[in-house]
């Protein structure tokens, strides 16, 4: 077994990025902290072809020193907005016919492995803040709600982290799952 070398990779350039047919998934962080976290999706977002990052309340936006850190360039190829609400992002996209799902611990959530795709949909995947997670109200606009299974002591993931599983997840369920 040898490891790939970068220029056996075959990485699309920034214009073939936005050219390509998107994945129908669109990332909504709201009031997330961490410019590390910021960047970290945007790069997860990038490498599975996510079609638009909203960034709501007090996340920050590119360009950004610390958000570029981690972003590597993602930020040039993963369309994204500002908002200021989350609750008129949510409310926006719902009216588009887009499914609004929170990635959190409620009554009734559907855990990720049971959650099922409808082929042609296009989803919303609502991630908050780390440290009080998805605003009640959000929630409670939102069509449902997706908890991530978790077994140990800690019930809570970093932001980055769920938002690369359930990405990961409903990515291969999209393409893969036929």
């Amino acid at each position: 077994m040898r490891k790939l070398e970068n220029s056996e990779l075959e990485r699309k350039s920034i214009e073939d990025f936005k050219k390509s047919e998107k994945t129908p998934l669109i990332l909504v962080l709201d009031d997330v902290r961490s410019l590390h976290n910021i960047g970290s999706v945007f790069r997860t977002a990038d490498a599975f072809l996510i079609e638009k990052i909203y960034l709501c309340g007090i996340t920050a936006t590119p360009p950004n020193k610390e958000i570029h850190k981690t972003a590597l360039g993602a930020t040039e190829t993963v369309t994204w907005e500002h908002n200021e609400n989350v609750l008129d992002t949510i409310a926006t996209l719902k009216q588009q016919g887009v499914i609004t799902l929170a990635i959190e611990q409620v009554e009734s959530a559907i855990f990720l492995q049971n959650f099922e795709v409808k082929e042609g949909q296009k989803y919303a995947l609502i991630f908050g803040n780390e440290v009080h997670g998805v605003a009640q109200e959000a929630v409670a606009l939102c069509d449902g709600c997706i908890e991530i299974p978790q077994l140990g002591t800690k019930h809570s993931l970093n932001i980055s982290v769920s938002a690369g599983i359930v990405v990961w997840d409903l990515f291969k369920k999209i393409n893969w799952t036929k």
